[in-house]
């Protein structure tokens, strides 16, 4: 039989990096496999949750700790486990590690200090953190993906650090721990972000504006506010900046806390998620000034969770797109809110590629769910959350449901509909029927479990005879 070449057999286990049994398996078969397959596994962490697995991971580990560090240490009173590997390792485990995490590093620590609670202290374990980031950071040249969530300057720690950051790919960073001058002494070094998570953003960071301003290709950015003081501009600005790049944006309670006149500058945004509890009337409306003046004509995805309501705003937002859009979730706790048929009536006639829907539907809203289903031919989820009272929506429950019998096409296979309409057990039934030959992967009915009790024994009925094949009513009662 003919030898694989290197380049084949690298080809091959590249294939199968989410197979870590597979790839166990083959570097088992001889040294070359076996140095072809360990550092493929090492990229991310080579371990199981099993407590056993995780032991041996943090042993190899320290057993990478220079001489220096471990002398560093033991000076300071810090007992590494006996069970750290003395003889020299096959390989150095370390330097093929892509993703740095303060989850990993803490549980090297805790694994350090299991059973000495009483006698560990913040300098003892601020030191072994420092000792072990070290490591990595000089050893690891490329590292993809790094979570920041503490005070070191990691950055600073090595020689090597340009070496072991300016590839960074994916990164997370924590503002209740992370400095504004670590993260500017970062944005020297990387420069090649295509992911940014900036978590618990509650006041101005320069170095923040510096690293995204540094970025050469950043594609996606999410932002997590906690704070209800508005901040400055720089940010804005600094993300206008990247409107040529940045193709996915979330931001979590951005509405009267920053701008968003940046918006108006993403001109290749693909996907818009939006979370957000109303801070201020003014801040409400600054933001639909945006949102309908806004284009995004290879949009593919638009979430929206508010409290506030901006149906119309989101309707003219999809009527200026070129027809891609796959999903559209849109949620709101305001019952008063207007224009959820105009928003209807826009995905109807400009999503003709759309998978995923859940909005609201008012009282005068079903011509718009028949255009819907008439015009959304690979339609999959739909899930249509009512507004009002049941005394507001009476009657609209069966011709929902008449609708649905009609108009479904067989790709529409997990459908939510809401508790609070009024549905007779002959238009359940009606619906059903007309489901034989396609099977309901999922129907749910939201509501108290008062209300909707009531139709257990239909869809029990349904369920039994393979129809329906999963249901929040069957799992409640």
């Amino acid at each position: 039989m003919e030898k694989l070449s290197i380049e084949g057999l690298t080809y091959i286990f590249n294939e199968l990096r989410t197979d870590n049994k597979s790839l166990y398996s083959c570097l088992l078969i001889n040294k070359e496999w076996c140095r072809l397959v360990v550092p493929i596994l090492w990229e991310r962490y080579p371990y199981s949750n099993c407590e056993e697995s995780q032991k041996k991971y943090c042993n190899t580990i320290l057993s990478c700790l220079p001489t220096s560090s471990k002398q560093l240490l033991i000076d300071n009173y810090i007992s590494l486990p006996s069970t750290i590997l003395s003889e020299p390792l096959t390989f150095n485990y370390v330097s093929f590690c892509k993703f740095l995490s303060d989850d990993i590093i803490d549980k090297i620590v805790n694994f350090v200090f299991e059973g000495q609670a009483l006698n560990v202290n913040f300098s003892k374990n601020y030191l072994l953190s420092q000792e072990i980031y070290k490591l990595f950071i000089s050893q690891c040249e490329g590292i993809k993906r790094l979570e920041w969530k503490n005070f070191l300057p990691l950055s600073s720690f090595s020689e090597t650090s340009t070496k072991c950051f300016s590839q960074l790919h994916d990164l997370y960073i924590d503002l209740s721990h992370v400095t504004s001058n670590n993260i500017n002494d970062m944005a020297q070094i990387c420069k090649n972000l295509n992911v940014l998570y900036v978590d618990c953003y509650s006041q101005g960071i320069p170095g923040l504006t510096s690293l995204i301003n540094a970025q050469r290709n950043l594609k996606e950015i999410i932002l997590k506010f906690r704070t209800k003081e508005r901040l400055c501009e720089e940010l804005d600005e600094a993300l206008a900046r990247k409107g040529c790049t940045i193709n996915n944006i979330t931001l979590f309670c951005s509405v009267g806390v920053i701008s968003h006149s940046f918006l108006t500058s993403l001109v290749n945004l693909k996907r818009l998620s939006i979370c957000y509890r109303l801070k201020s009337y003014e801040g409400i409306e600054e933001f639909k000034k945006y949102l309908a003046n806004t284009i995004f004509p290879d949009l593919r995805s638009l979430i929206i969770n508010d409290d506030s309501s901006c149906f119309k705003e989101l309707a003219m937002l999809i009527e200026k797109t070129k027809g891609n859009i796959s999903d559209v979730s849109i949620k709101t706790l305001d019952i008063s809110v207007e224009n959820t048929g105009m928003l209807l009536k826009a995905i109807s006639n400009h999503c003709p590629k759309i998978e995923q829907l859940t909005t609201h539907l008012g009282p005068n809203d079903l011509i718009y769910v028949r255009s819907l289903l008439m015009n959304c031919k690979i339609l999959v989820r739909l899930s249509l959350d009512s507004l009002g009272s049941c005394n507001e929506n009476y009657g609209i429950g069966d011709e929902l449901l008449d609708i649905l019998t009609k108009f479904s096409l067989k790709t529409l296979t997990h459908i939510t509909i809401n508790g609070n309409l009024v549905y007779s057990i002959d238009a359940f039934e009606k619906f059903f029927e007309s489901c034989r030959g396609r099977k309901l992967l999922y129907f749910n009915i939201n509501g108290k479990r008062t209300i909707i009790e009531k139709y257990k024994d239909i869809f029990k009925k349904y369920y039994e005879e393979g129809i329906i094949t999963g249901s929040n009513i069957i799992l409640i009662f």
